[in-house]
């Protein structure tokens, strides 16, 4: 019993370090598409960013638009098996999403249980993006 009260209460330490939070479309629009306004001549980077932008839904939807400054383009399927192609330190920042919130919600939760510790999922994701109208491009990556 109190190896069992020992397990718990070390999870739930470990687990308070790990932050999966929602971030609203028109916040994920101030941070990428905005920095182009300060003389940047394409999307800005994860350096400049400060954060890797994940697109989580398949190619064919990818190819059909996504938010401008995406880093990747990873299945939520494949986020697991996946992850190292990201190249994030544990510590770094990552913001997914997917067409409506429920894939990169389940991506997020994968990332933070192979202990990345800040991950964000887009509130809407791309229905909340183009509700909003914000820029999408749509060139292969």
């Amino acid at each position: 019993m109190t190896l069992r009260i020992v397990a718990v209460v070390l999870g739930l330490f470990l687990l308070s370090g790990i932050s999966i939070s929602g971030v609203s479309a028109h916040h994920s629009y101030l941070l990428t598409v905005q920095q182009l306004r300060t003389g940047l001549t394409k999307a800005p980077s994860m350096s400049q960013k400060g954060f890797i932008l994940i697109d989580v839904r398949s190619e064919e939807e990818h190819a059909t638009g996504y938010i401008p400054g995406t880093d990747l383009n990873i299945e939520f399927r494949e986020i697991q098996a996946r992850h190292r192609e990201i190249g994030a330190q544990l510590e770094d920042h990552l913001v997914v999403y997917c067409q409506s919130g429920h894939r990169s919600n389940i991506a997020a939760e994968t990332l933070a249980d192979l202990g990345y510790r800040h991950v964000y999922n887009v509130t809407g994701s791309m229905n909340a993006w183009l509700a909003a109208g914000f820029p999408v491009e749509s060139r292969r990556r």
